[in-house]
């Protein structure tokens, strides 16, 4: 395939990874959620976070994005249904005594948060049509193919970063083992989902 050969996958793979090391939404979510219950928590919420970028990625290769655009009450109301969830987890967060609840329950609560939570996000199919589009060139081929190559290598990049933060939040919340379950840990990561809901309704504005 010549989108292959012609590609400049060195420019696109340094901005693909600059994107994933801006701090985010799902970074921040994802360090509190592991530091708060562990690393297999974390691991199955990067699981859902994927698969919401992936539905995110077919949907702008379809067009969807291009009826977003055209359609600007449907677009503020996947943002505000974005932040809201947000807003949920925070609650969740703050509500949740982490030692008590089975892990495997977590788990998939982890996925299914983390796979709305990325559905929701407005930004993210923008991301894919206006960051990932300009690297698509018309005479390589069918755009919406290109669109779904690069997201996929994008998503790749994803997984590696989203882990390595799982990874390290895992990491201090067992430095921190008497504290993550306290009333204390869950104010924190309570208010920081919050931030993160304002964070999101800011950006995506």
């Amino acid at each position: 395939m010549e989108l292959f050969s012609q590609l400049d996958w060195r420019a696109f793979l340094i901005a693909m990874l600059l994107i994933e090391m801006t701090p985010g939404p799902n970074m921040g979510w994802l360090a509190a959620l592991s530091a708060q219950h562990g690393s297999r928590v974390g691991v199955m919420a990067v699981a859902g976070v994927t698969l919401g970028l992936a539905a995110q990625i077919v949907l702008a290769a379809t067009g969807v994005a291009a009826l977003l655009s055209e359609l600007p009450v449907v677009y503020h109301a996947l943002r505000w249904a974005g932040v809201l969830f947000m807003l949920w987890l925070a609650w969740q967060a703050y509500s949740e005594v982490g030692s008590t609840v089975p892990v495997a329950g977590l788990s998939e609560k982890g996925f299914r948060r983390g796979f709305f939570a990325n559905l929701l996000n407005p930004k993210a199919l923008v991301f894919y049509v206006i960051i990932i589009g300009q690297f698509t060139r018309p005479e390589l081929g069918a755009l919406w193919w290109q669109i779904i190559i690069l997201g996929a290598v994008h998503l790749g990049i994803s997984i590696a970063i989203h882990l390595l933060i799982v990874f390290l939040g895992a990491n201090l919340g067992r430095r921190l083992e008497k504290w993550r379950t306290s009333l204390s840990a869950r104010l924190f990561f309570s208010i920081s989902l919050v931030g993160i809901a304002v964070w999101i309704a800011v950006s995506t504005g």
